[in-house]
């Protein structure tokens, strides 16, 4: 049995992963219009990106996940929630990973304003990376629980202010652990063309902990 790769590895792996998938110039499709936007990853939204990546892991990297990584697991006690993705073996989740999408400007280069909602925001219904931490800090469902954020770098719009936000309000919720990253170049989208991926281990504090 392989050993459970540790999240340095994961980040570092789907960052790869989306420069492989990248390469072959897939294209998104406009919901309202119907219109296809420019080729490449990064018009396409969070889910899409998470299902052809985690893919592309488990393809090009089958030591560490062929045949031991999926996605949409449901939380336990909650089916209507799931989880982005685990990494185990039969249901034995050693890590359960919520995934969120960075991406400060569109297919057309204009501002994504809601974007740090997505992030940031503390209020359950809006689904962010705050609240994924949450999610995952008060679930059994893996061993070991993480966020990743992959960002698209755009020119006056730097990632690193939203990151640093990010942890300064999910560390008052939940533990976080070390913030590990990884960097991706040359994505043939002309707005979209490089980026990082940034992972964070997630534990609860004493107050999540069920008595």
């Amino acid at each position: 049995m392989h050993s459970s790769p540790d999240l340095v590895q994961i980040v570092r792996d789907f960052a790869r992963a989306m420069k492989i998938v990248d390469a072959r110039a897939p294209q998104a499709v406009n919901t309202r219009s119907g219109e296809h936007f420019q080729p490449g990853l990064g018009p396409h939204s969070e889910a899409q990106t998470v299902e052809m990546v985690v893919a592309e892991m488990a393809s090009s990297f089958p030591n560490r996940y062929d045949g031991r990584v999926s996605i949409g697991i449901p939380y336990l006690g909650s089916p209507r929630q799931k989880c982005d993705f685990c990494i185990g073996f039969n249901g034995k989740w050693q890590w359960a990973i919520e995934v969120k999408m960075l991406r400060i400007l569109g297919d057309n280069g204009k501002l994504n304003d809601n974007i740090l909602m997505h992030i940031l925001s503390p209020y359950p219904a809006h689904r962010s990376a705050v609240t994924d931490c949450l999610k995952l800090a008060r679930s059994p469902l893996g061993e070991r629980s993480a966020v990743l954020i992959y960002g698209y770098e755009a020119k006056d719009w730097p990632l690193l202010p939203a990151i640093d936000a990010f942890e300064t309000i999910a560390a008052t919720m939940v533990k976080l652990g070390q913030r590990c990253s990884a960097e991706f170049h040359g994505l043939i989208h002309p707005i979209h063309s490089s980026g990082k991926v940034f992972g964070w281990e997630v534990s609860a504090p004493a107050r999540l902990v069920p008595r």
